[in-house]
């Protein structure tokens, strides 16, 4: 029988073997693995029972697993990171969306706290300083995108201080890695090409996908 519990884990084996295939060149099984990593987590958010918002997570994985696959064909033409770009974004507005439904039921009126708005605003404008110089015609897009990232952080951050530890500790760590692989990311393509940035990048991303996925799932 399939469960949550079983689809997570097969998540988990399919990330261990496709970060495997990344340090074992030539680099082969990622590409034909990536477009499959999210559809367990897609599935056990499908069946996981009494999940509420069930709908904008499930929306929230569909977009970063198409952004997953529409990166896949950047080397045949650049365009398709502006399209995988563009369904991240889309993505992380649904994870805002999200965190503030949830938050919302846990509080009547949101506390917006001012320290790690100050954290996360730091973030963004060294990260901004490093990367404009080098973004050309990016600029704006990059910019927008690297604004939602930090308000997604923010509002995870937020719902953080309501849920309890082991939730708390879910979503706050799958946040941070979710904005340290976007990170990562950018600094590979327009600042610096990274040591090991594949398997760094996508390390982060699936720990913060699965994470994500997790702290709903315990809370609910």
């Amino acid at each position: 029988m399939i469960t949550v519990k079983v689809l997570i884990r097969f998540f988990l084996i399919l990330s261990i073997i496709y970060l495997t295939g990344i340090l074992i060149p030539p680099p082969t099984i990622e590409i034909y693995l990536k477009p499959f990593l999210l559809l367990p987590l897609i599935a056990a958010a499908i069946i996981a029972p009494d999940l509420k918002n069930k709908m904008i997570l499930i929306s929230a994985l569909v977009f970063s697993w198409t952004g997953d696959t529409l990166l896949l064909f950047v080397s045949k033409n650049g365009v398709f990171f502006i399209y995988g770009l563009v369904a991240f974004l889309i993505a992380h507005l649904l994870y805002i969306a999200l965190f503030r439904k949830e938050l919302k039921r846990k509080v009547t009126t949101i506390k917006w706290s001012l320290q790690p708005l100050i954290f996360i605003l730091i973030y963004l404008f060294i990260l901004l300083i490093i990367l404009i110089p080098h973004l050309g015609g990016l600029t704006i897009p990059v910019i927008i995108y690297a604004i939602i990232i930090s308000a997604m952080l923010y509002m995870a951050m937020l719902l953080s201080l309501q849920w309890p530890g082991p939730s708390a500790f879910y979503l706050l760590s799958g946040a941070i890695c979710f904005v340290a692989s976007d990170t990562l990311l950018a600094l590979d393509k327009f600042y610096h090409p990274l040591p090991l940035s594949g398997f760094w990048i996508m390390a982060t991303y699936l720990y913060a996908q699965g994470a994500l996925v997790k702290s709903f799932l315990k809370t609910n």
